[in-house]
């Protein structure tokens, strides 16, 4: 077991494991999704909806969403080399980028396939589909439900598919009923749509909050000044500069920043002082720091915060 995390290059027992836990959630879903996709296709011929053969190919679109992060949150578990410094955490991020441009593309779909039946309704077998939407709504939210224990970006935008469905098929069951008792067939049209907007209005948040992490936004969770007042409050430290602050993953912190110290501090005081600061971050979630000392009047080849 030793020998397996020391060639996984993990920082620790604990990263590998979550990172098993991470990859192990998106599996489980991934197969569900992909079995009860055969299953829609089957409904959707049997009861004549097109309701549900739209969302069988919705669902085959998630099945590679799921895929893809799959594979990439199995490859943002290595570690750092020579060629990615800060190892392969940011795979993640590109998953959730993909995943969300699938889903858009999904809502989009479902858009379009729902107005030609809001303007001529076609008549389905409602008791078929109540009873395969019922199946498809335990499926997809069982599968929500092992992605919801993770808290990965990608895991994230990925049980968001999952919500999608679960939504889409809560929409073809009350579809169901309402048609069953009244006839009216332009119920299941309407409803879609109305999904179709939610979904599309949180991927829009993921989209930018992904957005927000490749440009190295400040992440929201963490306040600049309190955490530059945090390290100040270290004993020795006249003043902090060039202070950044970004997020690798959504997850993983990074700090760099220059610390101007007292004339006269010993050799042990300055290794005692890092160590303070480095102590003093973690509450801020902050991983990774890479602390420089400097004196006063000292250049120390940075540029000045204004």
């Amino acid at each position: 077991m030793l020998t397996l995390l020391s060639n996984c290059r993990f920082n620790s027992p604990y990263l590998f494991l979550v990172h098993q836990i991470h990859t192990r959630n998106i599996r489980i879903a991934f197969w569900l999704n992909l079995v009860f996709f055969g299953v829609e296709l089957f409904g959707g011929w049997y009861t004549n909806s097109l309701a549900i053969l739209s969302d069988a190919l919705h669902d085959f679109g998630d099945s590679l969403s799921l895929g893809l992060a799959w594979y990439f949150q199995s490859l943002a578990r290595k570690g750092r080399d020579e060629k990615f410094t800060y190892g392969y955490r940011r795979y993640s991020l590109l998953g959730a980028l993909i995943n969300s441009l699938i889903l858009t593309a999904g809502s989009i779909f479902i858009v379009v396939e729902a107005i030609p039946r809001i303007r001529e309704p076609q008549e389905t077998l409602s008791t078929g589909m109540f009873a395969i939407a019922v199946v498809g709504i335990i499926i997809n939210y069982l599968a929500m439900k092992q992605l919801r224990q993770g808290n990965t970006l990608n895991e994230r935008v990925v049980s968001l598919h999952l919500l999608e469905d679960v939504l889409g098929w809560v929409a073809i069951l009350i579809g169901a009923v309402i048609i069953y008792f009244t006839g009216w067939h332009v119920i299941d049209p309407i409803l879609s749509v109305l999904i179709a907007g939610f979904i599309l209005f949180n991927v829009i948040r993921n989209v930018r909050e992904s957005l927000n992490i490749i440009l190295q936004k400040v992440p929201e969770s963490i306040s600049v000044p309190e955490l530059s007042s945090t390290i100040k409050d270290v004993g020795h430290i006249l003043e902090v500069r060039d202070l950044h602050l970004w997020t690798l993953d959504g997850e993983k912190m990074i700090m760099s920043v220059v610390l101007v110290v007292e004339e006269g501090v010993s050799r042990s005081a300055l290794a005692k002082i890092k160590k303070e600061v480095r102590h003093a971050v973690r509450a801020f979630n902050i991983e990774h720091a890479t602390i420089e000392i400097v004196l006063p009047g000292e250049d120390d080849s940075h540029e000045k915060d204004r």
